[in-house]
């Protein structure tokens, strides 16, 4: 039976969290030939994060580093260590529907990479402000311009990968830049991305981006990566999906 591991990269999530695991559909991939594990990556929560996602039957791990960035870096080293065959990742603030995992898994059969797609799926009214919506097509509009391949959604929270397709991954981002990183590695590495619509919805608890200050910082990482596509760790042979403390 294959293996599929559900990631989700957490701090301070614990009111999310109780509402997403449970809705991850274990049932419906047992169905369809999956054996599926939920793997936690805590980036030192101070509330209930890590007892509510034990509580629920998710292993967790204690991230090293901080920022966003970190956190999925280190969840995907863990993936790559271990027998899993395939990756759905997922923010845990209610925005991202994990019923649509097997819209996903479906798509995974033919696609290396599979990506939700916001901006041309379901937004439910005060799930994205305006800022924020004209600030997600202009980047997406830069990343495509950049790299000569078509992106639907540079930003989204929702990926899922195959092993093979996670492992050509080249990752340096620490903070919330580091799904355009994954875009402009798939763009250097040749790996095709199906996207999906998806439903976005208004997240549960306080927001952690900063509309401006980390949408500046996600054009850098695309400007950086056009000019320089292997980061520097690469370079030093310090390996693949490195993690600076």
């Amino acid at each position: 039976m294959p293996h599929l591991t559900v990631m989700l990269p957490a701090i301070d999530e614990a009111e999310g969290l109780a509402e997403i695991i449970p809705r991850i559909p274990n049932s419906e991939l047992e169905k369809l030939g999956w054996d599926v594990s939920i793997l936690v990556v805590d980036g030192g929560s101070t509330d209930d994060t890590v007892q509510v996602s034990q509580d629920l039957g998710a292993k967790v791990i204690q991230q090293q580093g901080t920022g966003k960035g970190a956190a999925m870096r280190l969840g995907f080293l863990h993936f790559l260590k271990s027998n899993s065959d395939s990756l759905v990742m997922l923010d845990c603030d209610g925005t991202y529907h994990p019923e649509q995992i097997i819209d996903f898994i479906n798509r995974l059969k033919k696609n290396e990479i599979v990506v939700g797609d916001r901006l041309r799926g379901i937004i439910d009214d005060g799930a994205m402000t305006r800022l924020n919506y004209l600030g997600n097509h202009l980047l997406t509009w830069v990343a495509t311009s950049l790299f000569g391949v078509g992106t639907n959604d540079l930003c989204s929270g929702f990926w899922g990968f195959n092993r093979d397709s996670l492992s050509k991954l080249k990752l340096n981002s620490m903070r919330f830049e580091i799904e355009a990183e994954m875009f402009t590695s798939c763009a250097t590495e040749g790996i095709r991305i199906s996207f999906v619509p998806i439903r976005y919805s208004k997240r549960i608890g306080e927001a952690k981006l900063g509309s401006v200050p980390d949408g500046w910082l996600i054009l850098r990482k695309l400007l950086v990566r056009r000019i320089f596509p292997t980061p520097v760790e690469l370079q030093l042979g310090e390996g693949n999906l490195v993690i600076n403390n």
